[in-house]
């Protein structure tokens, strides 16, 4: 309805009824303007009906939707099923173009608008959330891991000699692939035990890249988020050491952004040293469905150079999910839930601690780690050498989700290479334990169910053991002889 529209109504309702449905319209068209204007998240909320309203506005700008639109072309956004149609908002074209999955497209403006505003409200939050001096930004319909490979293929280009990527040691599929699948070979670090964290190793590290020599490294491939007891890298003195030997540096940051520690670190380093882009999850941060990630970075033209990178046109949901989310929520929604998750945190490692103490075990000290705990199970692990992979089962079938339990010696080939110690992030971690970890979404309510079931699940592993070592021949055998020495 525009102005036009609005005055022909007032010859069929009354005159004031209209003028008050025009005002009405006009607050969402407030909103709508502020975005198109400042291409930044509102700081509060919008409501659905305002979201709803501004899809139908770009969707209408997209050649599809052309009420006289007479398409001869072999993509032309036809969908058979209703539902599909209006599961996407009829955003059906995508982003970008062949070249660029940042381009506009000439057939769909309304898409495009989507996919710059998009990019740029995302980054107004990376800079909201702690870095500061992030210059540029994009949503990838790809998840963390296909994201990383990206810029890993970005930089052949730069480094066409290079053949490695130093990587300090993190126990993750995803990130570990991502290296081969772009055609490298990681080189290996190994992380060092203080107390009982698992810290980078930048001894190792130098001497990795004497030992390989600067010029055949493609990257430093480092990580902020991660499980306990390993923390996130020394990201600070890691982007010195690449500035001092001209190595580009890539960040895992998968889901750090709800963490103002690992954004701190990413900005740090930074400002001291050398960060070439960083790797961020969508669904992981945003609480949006898996698909998408975000690459950001401190050079314009890099990040730049990665989009174009990408072959294609590309899927525009991720875009279209982590942006009717983040007006959903506004800039406040969104921190007062990073507010919430870190005061969930303290109750959890709390909550932890006393279940721990109550079964002999303990928190293990790993205050580097902002967001993952872990718990020992020595106990366990004495009990039988079965127990504490048993432990995992038993919560898992209990519906409690996210547990991590991580026995002693495991070993696992990822594409050639041998992990020993696999998912302990080092080849032989001092005791099992089991993780949990508070991240943004957590209610107390999970945690308090999470400890409740675990309780349980500790107390039948206990009483298990007692059982079948009262039944075992040995200690038959034991009681025997008391008895007949008593007698």
């Amino acid at each position: 309805m525009n102005s036009e529209n609005f005055s022909l109504s007032e010859k069929i309702v009354s005159t004031a009824y209209v003028r008050q449905g025009s005002q009405a319209r006009r607050g969402h068209e407030h909103l709508i303007r502020q975005l198109l204007e400042q291409g930044k998240c509102p700081e509060e909320g919008w409501s659905e009906s305002t979201v709803e309203l501004f899809l139908s506005e770009l969707a209408v700008m997209d050649s599809n939707n052309f009420l006289g639109n007479c398409g001869v072309g072999e993509r032309e956004g036809r969908v058979a099923s209703s539902l599909v149609a209006r599961r996407h908002y009829r955003l059906i074209h995508g982003i970008g173009r062949s070249g660029d999955i940042a381009a506009i497209q000439p057939k769909a403006a309304g898409s495009s608008l989507l996919n710059k505003l998009t990019n740029s409200v995302v980054l107004d939050i990376l800079k909201l959330s702690g870095v500061r001096s992030v210059a540029s930004c994009f949503v990838v319909p790809m998840a963390t891991g296909m994201s990383l490979t990206l810029c890993f293929l970005t930089l052949r280009h730069r480094r066409p000699k290079a053949r490695y990527i130093v990587w300090p040691r993190i126990d993750q599929k995803s990130c570990f692939k991502a290296m081969i699948t772009a055609g490298f070979e990681p080189a290996v670090v190994e992380n060092v035990l203080e107390g009982d964290e698992l810290r980078t190793d930048l001894e190792a590290v130098e001497r990795k890249i004497e030992e390989l020599g600067a010029e055949n490294i493609l990257c430093v491939h480092s990580t902020t988020s991660c499980f306990a007891p390993r923390v996130p890298d020394r990201l600070e003195e890691l982007a010195a050491v690449c500035a001092k030997h001209n190595i580009p540096h890539i960040v895992n940051n998968a889901y750090g952004v709800q963490s103002s520690k690992c954004m701190h670190l990413i900005q740090q380093g930074a400002r001291v040293g050398r960060i070439d882009a960083f790797v961020q999850s969508l669904d992981k941060n945003f609480m949006v469905p898996v698909g998408g990630a975000i690459i950001a970075g401190f050079d314009e033209s890099f990040i730049q150079e990665i989009s174009q990178m990408y072959p294609g046109r590309a899927s525009a949901s991720p875009s279209l999910d982590v942006l009717i989310t983040l007006l959903t929520l506004g800039a406040s929604g969104y921190k007062k839930l990073l507010s919430e998750r870190k005061e969930i945190y303290l109750f959890l490692a709390q909550e932890l601690k006393s279940l721990a103490s109550a079964h002999g075990e303990r928190l293990l000290h790993t205050p580097h780690n902002p967001i993952s705990l872990a718990m020992s199970l020595d106990g366990l692990q004495a009990e039988s050498d079965k127990a504490v992979t048993q432990l995992g089962s038993m919560l898992f079938t209990r519906q409690v989700s996210g547990a991590r339990v991580i026995p002693l010696g495991k070993e696992q080939t990822i594409s050639g290479h041998k992990f020993r110690g696999f998912m302990s992030h080092c080849e032989a971690y001092p005791c099992p334990y089991l993780n949990a970890a508070s991240a943004v979404g957590i209610a107390r309510e999970d945690v308090t169910l999470c400890i409740k079931r675990l309780d349980k699940c500790l107390k039948t592993l206990k009483k298990e053991g007692n059982a079948a070592k009262s039944s075992s021949p040995d200690f038959t055998r034991g009681i025997n002889q008391s008895i007949i020495r008593f007698s």
